[in-house]
C-alpha cells in the first residue's frame, strides 16, 4: 500500500500574494507593489540588543512563554498605550511571529466540526490553519457595505456551530479602521454569545487617522478573547518572527502546551531585540506612520486620477482599488498588468470571492518605487481602453 500524505495538508496552496511574488522571478524588471513587508530597516538599537544577545550567548531556550522580561514589556506597553491590563506571567505568550500565535490559538480552541466567522475581503492565511484543525470558516461579506462589518449581518450568522469569530483591523487587504460606535454594536452583540473572539491586531501601530481602539479594551469579552499582536510590521522585524498572544490565564496555559509542543520557544535573540523595541524604541511607529501616510495620499491620489474607485485607507499599507469598470476577473487582470505593464499587484480574488473585483496594492515601499509602478499602471489601463476586445466604462 503507497504511503499517503494528510489530505488537508495536500490541499493546501500558495496563496495568490507568494504567486504573484514567486513570478517575479521571471520578472527582474517589474515594479514589486505585493508583499506586506516594511521596507524600513529594522532600528539600529533593535538590531544591536539582538547582537549583544548573540554576543553574550544568549542563544539557547526561554521560558515557553518566552522571557518574563519581553513579557513585562509587553504588558507596559499595551496598558500605556491603551490603557488595558495583562498579567505578564499567566496571560501573555511570546510566539514566533503573530501567524504561530494564532496557529496555537486554534489549535487549541477548535475541534471537528466547529466554524468560524471572518469579515471578508481578509488575509487569504487565516483558513488554511482552520480548515487543517477540520473547521469550517464561514466569511461574513463586507464588500456591500464599505467593508465596514454589518452588526446585524453578524447576529444572523451566528448559529450552534460558531465557535469562534476573528477579527483583524486594522485590516489586510484594506486598511480599514472601526469606529466607535460600531465596536460598541459588535461588541453588544458578541457580549451575549458564547463563543472565542480572535483579534488579529497586528497593525494597530499602523493607524493613521485617530488612535487605534482594541477590542481587549471592552471588559465583557476578556473571558474569551485573544488579543494577537507582533512587531513585525509596527518595528520593521518581520524576519525576527516575535509576536504575542494575550488572553485569560484559564485558557493561556492551553494555549501554552500547544506552542510549546510546536516550537518551545521563540528565537533568544530576538526576544532580547523585542525587549528594546518595546522599551527604547516605542516612537519607532509613529516615525514610519509619517511616511506611510504620504505614500498613502500618493498613491490613492493617483489612483483616483485614473479613475479608479478606492476606499481610502486609515491603517496598515494596503490599498484596494476596484477594476471592476475592466470586466475581467482579478486574477486576469493583475497576470496582464505583470506580464504586460511591468507591475506586480495581488488579485482580490486571494481574499476570498469577496474580493473579487479589486487588487491589492502594498504601499510598503518607497516614494520610487511607487510612482514607476502607479506611471506603468496608468499606462497599461490606457492601453486596455484602447482594445476592442475590452469593454472599458471608466
Amino acid at each position: 500500500m503507497p504511503l499517503s500524505i494528510n489530505l488537508r495538508a495536500k490541499e493546501l496552496e500558495v496563496p495568490g500574494i507568494r504567486q504573484f511574488a514567486n513570478q517575479l522571478i521571471h520578472f527582474p524588471d517589474a515594479v514589486n507593489l505585493t508583499i506586506g513587508q516594511p521596507d524600513f530597516p529594522t532600528p539600529d538599537a533593535i538590531k544591536d540588543a539582538g547582537i549583544r544577545a548573540i554576543k553574550s550567548n544568549q542563544t539557547g531556550y526561554s521560558h515557553n512563554a518566552g522571557l518574563l522580561e519581553l513579557r513585562q514589556a509587553a504588558a507596559s506597553f499595551f496598558e500605556d498605550t491603551y490603557g488595558f491590563s495583562y498579567d505578564p506571567e499567566t496571560e501573555i505568550i511570546v510566539t514566533n511571529g503573530a501567524s504561530e500565535g494564532i496557529d496555537s490559538v486554534f489549535r487549541t480552541i477548535l475541534e471537528e466540526g466547529d466554524e468560524v466567522i471572518i469579515p471578508a475581503p481578509i488575509y487569504s492565511g487565516y483558513e488554511p490553519i482552520i480548515e487543517l484543525c477540520g473547521a469550517k470558516v464561514v466569511y461574513f461579506n463586507t464588500s456591500d457595505t464599505g467593508f465596514l462589518p454589518s452588526p446585524e449581518r453578524l447576529k444572523a450568522m451566528i448559529t450552534p456551530k460558531t465557535k469562534a469569530i476573528l477579527m483583524n483591523y486594522p485590516s489586510n487587504p484594506i486598511g480599514i479602521t472601526l469606529e466607535s460606535d460600531l465596536m460598541d454594536s459588535l461588541v453588544s452583540i458578541l457580549e451575549n454569545e458564547e463563543i472565542y473572539i480572535l483579534s488579529d491586531e497586528i497593525y494597530s501601530e499602523n493607524t493613521f487617522v485617530g488612535k487605534h481602539r482594541s477590542f481587549a479594551s471592552y471588559p465583557q469579552l476578556r473571558n474569551r478573547l485573544f488579543l494577537i499582536h507582533g512587531l513585525s510590521k509596527s518595528h520593521s522585524m518581520t524576519g525576527w518572527r516575535i509576536g504575542f498572544v494575550f488572553g485569560p490565564e484559564k485558557l493561556m496555559h492551553h494555549v501554552l502546551n500547544v506552542h510549546l509542543y510546536n516550537s518551545i520557544c521563540a528565537s533568544l535573540p530576538s526576544q532580547y531585540a523585542g525587549i528594546e523595541a518595546l522599551t527604547a524604541c516605542r516612537d519607532v511607529p509613529a516615525k514610519m506612520n509619517i511616511v506611510y501616510i504620504k505614500r498613502r495620499d500618493y498613491v490613492f491620489d493617483r489612483l483616483t486620477t485614473m479613475g479608479l474607485d478606492v476606499v481610502k485607507p486609515n491603517g496598515a499599507f494596503y490599498i484596494f482599488p476596484s477594476i471592476k469598470k475592466f470586466g475581467m476577473p482579478s486574477y486576469e487582470f493583475a497576470t496582464k498588468l505583470l506580464h504586460e505593464g511591468g507591475v506586480a499587484v495581488v488579485p482580490g480574488s486571494t481574499f476570498t470571492e469577496h474580493g473579487e473585483g479589486y487588487i491589492r496594492i502594498s504601499y510598503a515601499y518607497a516614494m520610487p518605487m511607487l510612482e514607476k509602478g502607479m506611471d506603468r499602471l496608468e499606462q497599461f489601463i490606457a492601453s486596455l481602453k484602447k482594445r476592442p476586445d475590452h469593454k472599458v466604462s471608466i
